[in-house]
């Protein structure tokens, strides 16, 4: 064995990874995790401080997190639609959603062609979705009509509708 080596086979005694520095590690800020916080949220809406997790535990709080808590459906309605900048102009951000800028009663074009595809109204309830939607998926249902390509066409479209609306809320 050459007599330069300093690490006598056991690194942590001798020169190995001396010349690095310690690393800072942050910790999950979720009470009693132990494992690294490398993934940060807000602490509360419009402010820039920050919780850091681990990714289980930022995965369960963005689930959990409600922009509009502890707001009435009024003031919730008021923030959407205020342009103001003490708002973080948070209707004009709107435009940019995946279902497009909202219409004067407060739906995407998305929404309001999901409408169409269940043939109703965008004052339809829940219920009234669901009824309809069950309609529908009776009608055009693949195994109600075998080797139809036209149908199971039709039968994802409807299912693509209601899976939109069936998650809309109502204020």
């Amino acid at each position: 064995m050459p007599s330069d080596i300093k690490n006598f086979g056991f690194p942590r005694w001798g020169e190995y990874g001396r010349e690095r520095e310690a690393e800072v590690v942050r910790m999950c800020d979720y009470s009693g995790c132990n494992e690294k916080g490398a993934h940060p949220a807000p602490k509360s809406p419009g402010s820039n401080e920050r919780w850091y997790f681990c990714k289980p535990h930022a995965a369960e709080y963005n689930r959990n997190w409600d922009f509009f808590q502890g707001m009435s459906d009024e003031e919730a309605m008021r923030h959407m639609n205020d342009t103001s900048e003490s708002s973080d102009a948070f209707s004009q951000a709107k435009t940019y959603e995946w279902g497009g800028g909202l219409d004067e009663d407060g739906f995407s074009s998305t929404e309001n062609s999901a409408f169409d595809t269940l043939e109703l109204d965008n004052t339809a309830t829940q219920e009234e979705i669901k009824r309809q939607f069950r309609k529908l998926a009776k009608i055009y249902h693949p195994d109600a009509n075998p080797g139809d390509p036209a149908a199971a066409e039709r039968f994802q479209q409807i299912q693509a509708a209601y899976d939109l609306l069936k998650e809309r809320p109502v204020f």
